[in-house]
C-alpha cells in the first residue's frame, strides 16, 4: 500500500497542492495525506505559532503513515518543500518532490515585475481580475511579524539538513516565480546529495505553481517520478 503526504506553504492550505491531490486521487488508490499546518489554512491564526510546530504537525503525519503503509511518497511546496526535505532527511521516504521550494533567495526583479502587473491593472481598473492582487490582499494583515521570523528560522533550520536526503527527488521550478526565483532550483540541486536527481523547469509558472498554467503538465511528470521504478 503507497500514501502520498503533501505539505502546503507558509500562510497557506491544502488548496494551494489541490489540483495535483486530486490527480493522484483520480489516477491512483493511495492514500493522499494534505495536512494543515498550525495556524494555516483558508483562515489565518499565525500569532502564536511557531516553525517547530509546523515541523512537528508534518513529522507526526508522516511518522503516523509510515505506521500504515509500506510505501510513502513525500512532496513540499515552497515552506513546505524545505519540511519535506527535512522529513526526507530524518526518515526514510520511496521519492521526495519538492515544488517552487523555498530554500534560499526573494526574487525581488520578478516581484517588481508583478507589482508592475498589479499598478497597471489599478490604473486601468482591472485590479479585481488581477489574481495576484487578490490572492495576497487577503493575507495581508493576516500576517504577523512575528510568523515571518518564525518563517526565515525554519528555512534556516531545515537548509542544514539538505545534504543528508538519499531518496530519489524532484525539484520542480517555476520561471516566473515571485517569491523563490529560478536559480533555488540549482542551489537545492548542489545541496541534495541523492545519487538520483531531476530539475524541471516550468516557463510559464509562478509561485503557486500547482494552480498554474503549467500544471496539467507537473501533475502528469509528478505522477510518472513517483511510479518510475528506481535505477538501482
Amino acid at each position: 500500500m503507497i500514501a502520498c503526504l503533501i505539505i502546503h506553504g507558509y500562510t497557506g492550505g491544502p488548496y494551494e497542492v489541490e489540483p495535483l491531490a486530486n490527480y493522484f486521487k483520480e489516477h491512483t488508490d493511495w492514500h493522499i495525506a494534505v495536512p494543515t499546518l498550525p495556524g494555516h489554512g483558508r483562515r489565518l491564526n499565525l500569532e502564536d505559532v511557531s516553525h517547530d510546530e509546523w515541523l512537528e504537525a508534518a513529522e507526526q503525519t508522516l511518522l503516523q503513515l509510515k505506521k500504515t503503509y509500506e510505501t510513502v511518497y513525500l512532496i513540499g511546496f515552497s515552506m513546505g518543500g524545505m519540511i519535506a526535505a527535512y522529513l526526507a532527511a530524518m526518515h526514510h521516504v520511496e521519492k521526495l518532490v519538492l515544488l517552487a521550494t523555498s530554500g534560499k533567495y526573494l526574487s525581488f526583479k520578478q516581484i517588481g515585475l508583478d507589482i508592475g502587473t498589479v499598478i497597471k491593472d489599478a490604473i486601468k481598473g482591472d485590479l479585481k481580475k488581477n489574481k495576484l492582487y487578490i490572492h495576497y490582499k487577503k493575507k495581508l494583515g493576516a500576517v504577523p511579524f512575528r510568523a515571518n521570523i518564525e518563517f526565515l528560522k525554519l528555512v534556516r533550520f531545515t537548509r542544514r539538513y539538505l545534504n543528508k536526503i538519499q531518496s530519489p527527488v524532484l525539484i520542480a521550478q517555476g520561471q516566473q516565480d515571485g517569491m523563490v526565483p529560478y536559480k533555488t532550483a540549482y542551489y537545492l540541486n548542489n545541496e541534495i546529495t541523492s545519487e538520483e536527481k531531476e530539475v524541471v523547469f516550468f516557463e510559464r509558472s509562478k509561485h503557486l505553481i500547482c494552480l498554474g498554467e503549467d500544471k496539467d503538465t507537473l501533475n502528469q511528470m509528478v505522477y510518472s517520478f513517483l511510479t518510475k521504478q528506481n535505477k538501482h
